[in-house]
């Protein structure tokens, strides 16, 4: 086992309340893929901090090897002092790095590096954020929630960045299918204290319960020594029991034990508000289109949909799928075409902006509408305390401002409103965005069980695929042009049926052309029945050619295979790759022209 380039060992840390963290720990090897897990406020982003230097622990050890480079994502880049995106990625680069990097990052990422940061952005603030960690390819990478507000295209890219990187991965994210994809160890973050998985996220919820089930069985068997020694306390001999001063001490010990467990967080406990049921349809859409100047939104897009629904809205970030969430719902008028609403609607929205939380409000204050200290919830009165304590809100935080919150606290705060208000639709734009696993699993039990219809934009693929029945995307993935297709069920499956169209589109393509190369090749030759000289001469030289080719793909693809070749000079690497791309392009070529001689000198021959 390699020795850690970064340490961090029994790291205590308090606000002046209760310890955030009381004992927490994280190695870091070569290498490593470690994702850190815990529910939202158990300390996961101020762990990483002070792994990044940050912020200074109260007590513990922190060691980083002297000549290992750090590079941290924090959620909120400071862009004060940058002109430019350029200069502001090219800041995160050290003496020795490549400033190609910088570029090659942005264009992928889809910036220019000419933007002015004060104009961008959330998803292009966060793309310029991991140009600047990325670009220097560091000995350690810590990641707080690169994924929040970045499209699916760019999710997918940056995983495959992620699993080609040398550098070792410490990251937090709510995206349960890009950490399956890119971590191979869990560290989970509980009670202010961490335990260690050697295995990727998709063991990690499994590992958990088994944990959290023999943590209870460890408290039910200390309950039950506890009643058996104050049996023996009460009805035993009563001179062996003075004498016996060590198991009174072991007593008061076990005592101690039990009443200082500081059990698991619970769990966020809600449903959504009754609400008069819908008409049967709840929304028509036929032939809408929008566009703003040049640009085309929607052309021309037609949709029915019924109670009951649950509608997935995908696609990347600009290819407008909040314009059309808000023609849908009608909030935005189509230029042409025509939006129907059904009846008896009540329609409660998430938006992703979280544009409708004042930052100096108070909670209670907010889910009250600033009507006193209660609400009414399905029906009934309800103390806001006592629904906050649903939402894993203190009593205590009632008076608390939401600029005191964190990402996942707000957003748990927002879900909490919209569930208190009766609703037969919900509009969710990026629900997912902050929450913690355990939340998440309840919003996807509320969304998968609820009885009227949901219409959710969202890049999180893993709950897509456990909620929606549809799926409404760009017909062209990485150029939306405007026009919009509905798909049958979540996003993998919106994936395998543009896969299976692709493939027969091919096959169509291949079968128009066989006929030409059947009128053209042979018809000569067939008249006569035996090959023409030029076919003969193609048939015999056509394997040395293949093997000429095949000899310069592999010549190239060594030279690629070089991990410096890329920062040392990138242009000959460019130039490798288009020449091998352009050689593998001949040789498939000249091995369906071998395949049909040879099939049609079979032929002949009868």
């Amino acid at each position: 086992m390699a020795p850690p380039i970064l340490k961090l060992d029994d790291i205590f840390l308090s606000f002046g309340g209760a310890p955030l963290l009381a004992g927490a720990s994280l190695q870091v090897e070569p290498g490593d893929r470690i994702c850190l897990v815990g529910r939202n406020g158990s300390g996961k982003s101020t762990l990483l901090k002070i792994a990044a230097g940050l912020v200074e622990a109260q007590s513990g050890e922190v060691f980083l090897h002297p000549s290992s480079t750090v590079r941290y994502l924090e959620q909120a880049p400071d862009f004060a002092g940058f002109s430019t995106v350029q200069a502001y990625a090219e800041a995160g680069l050290g003496p020795g790095d490549d400033p190609y990097r910088v570029t090659y990052l942005l264009s992928h990422l889809g910036l220019t590096g000419e933007e002015n940061p004060s104009t961008l952005s959330g998803g292009e603030s966060r793309r310029a954020a991991l140009a600047r960690v990325l670009a220097p390819e560091p000995d350690i990478l810590l990641l707080d929630e690169p994924t929040n507000h970045l499209d699916l295209p760019t999710i997918e890219w940056l995983e495959g960045e992620l699993q080609k990187t040398r550098s070792a991965l410490v990251l937090i994210s709510h995206d349960r299918r890009f950490l399956e994809k890119v971590s191979t160890a869990t560290v989970w973050l509980d009670r202010g204290t961490s335990r260690r998985l050697d295995r990727g996220f998709a063991h990690f919820e499994a590992w958990r319960d088994q944990v959290l089930e023999a943590e209870e069985l460890e408290q039910h068997k200390l309950g039950k020594a506890i009643e058996r020694e104050e049996h023996w306390l009460r009805y035993g001999v009563t001179a062996r029991r003075k004498r016996n001063m060590r198991r009174l001490g072991e007593l008061q010990t076990m005592r101690s034990q039990y009443r200082g467990h500081k059990g698991p967080q619970g769990t966020v406990q809600a449903t959504v508000s009754d609400a008069q049921e819908s008409g049967k349809l709840v929304i028509e859409a036929d032939k809408i289109s929008k566009s703003f100047g040049e640009r085309v939104i929607v052309t021309p897009f037609s949709i029915r949909v019924h109670r009951g629904d649950c509608i997935g809205l995908v696609g990347p970030n600009g290819a407008g799928k909040t314009t059309l969430l808000k023609m849908l719902t009608g909030q935005l008028s189509p230029d042409s075409g025509m939006i129907k609403l059904g009846t008896n609607l009540e329609i409660a929205t998430l938006d992703q902006k979280r544009e409708d939380l004042d930052p100096e409000d108070t909670l209670a204050n907010y889910l009250t509408d600033g009507r006193g200290e209660n609400l009414i919830v399905n029906g009934e009165q309800r103390h806001v305390t006592g629904y906050m304590k649903e939402f894993l809100f203190q009593p205590e935080q009632a008076r608390t401002p939401i600029k005191s919150l964190s990402g996942g606290e707000r957003a748990r705060l927002m879900l909490a409103r919209i569930l208190s208000r009766p609703a037969n639709l919900l509009i969710l734009d990026e629900p997912t965005n902050d929450l913690d696993i355990e939340t998440l699993d309840l919003l996807q039990e509320i969304v998968s069980g609820f009885p009227g219809t949901v219409i959710l934009v969202s890049h999180d693929r893993d709950f897509l695929d456990r909620t929606v029945s549809s799926t409404i995307a760009p017909a062209v993935p990485d150029a939306p042009d405007g026009r919009w297709i509905e798909y049958a069920g979540g996003y993998s499956d919106m994936l395998a049926q543009r896969r299976g169209a692709l493939e027969e589109r091919k096959k169509a393509e291949k079968a128009a052309e066989r006929p030409k190369a059947q009128e053209t090749a042979p018809a000569a030759a067939s008249s006569r029945g035996k090959l023409s000289f030029k076919q003969k001469f193609a048939l015999e030289n056509l394997p040395k050619e293949m093997a000429k080719a095949e000899a310069a793909i592999s010549k190239r693809e060594q030279a690629m295979a070089d991990p410096n070749l890329f920062t040392r000079d990138p242009a000959a690497f460019s130039r490798l790759a288009a020449e091998m791309e352009k050689l593998r392009t001949g040789l498939t070529a000249m091995e369906e022209e071998w395949l049909e001689l040879e099939m049609l000198r079979e032929e002949l021959e009868g």
